[in-house]
């Protein structure tokens, strides 16, 4: 039997690419609800149904594990079961003896790494935002700002005077000049 697995991704939200490189080749699909690496349902339920000589097919490593620890885990979970598990994008299937550079090895372990960093990350966000936290930096007051530029435009100040005296950094009174000429 050929399994499907898929997750909503910081990339694919709704799985719509997942879903389209799976379709045709899966006879079934184990679809989870959310992104979070936390009771991942329909995972465990594949891992419970898997048989000796079964697949699962999954868009690329990270839909499948959160960690490389994670990754191996599952990787020794299928070996021991007899099940082979096929990541697309990497074009890699764990039962077959691997012929990569240490380079594309590499290469593929990065981008597994980058996208746990891009998941947590926006769901970070996203569970920030539902929360009524504000994102980014904060802004400086508008007074600060006002008395950075007026200090800078009389010509009297150096810029570390004003950032002394303001908290107006070099870098961020040019972004507010450069956003006044630009009005």
């Amino acid at each position: 039997m050929i399994y499907g697995y898929v997750r909503p991704l910081y990339d694919d939200k709704q799985c719509e690419n997942q879903l389209g490189s799976l379709q045709t080749q899966c006879r079934k699909i184990y679809r989870e609800s959310h992104g979070s690496p936390k009771k991942r349902e329909q995972l465990e339920a594949m891992l419970m149904a898997l048989q000796d000589g079964d697949t699962i097919v999954v868009e690329r490593m990270f839909v499948l594990a959160d960690t490389t620890r994670h990754l191996v885990e599952l990787l020794k979970l299928s070996e021991k079961d007899g099940v082979t598990i096929h990541f697309l994008m990497e074009e890699i299937q764990s039962n077959e003896v691997l012929t990569l550079s240490l380079q594309d090895m590499m290469l593929h372990m990065l981008q597994f790494q980058s996208d746990i960093v891009k998941q947590s990350t926006t769901l970070g966000i996203a569970q920030a935002k539902e929360k009524g936290k504000s994102i980014g930096r904060p802004k400086k007051s508008d007074d600060n700002i006002k008395k950075a530029i007026t200090m800078y435009h009389s010509g009297t100040f150096t810029l570390l005077d004003i950032k002394n005296e303001t908290g107006i950094s070099k870098t961020t009174l040019y972004r507010y000049l450069e956003g006044a000429e630009n009005r």
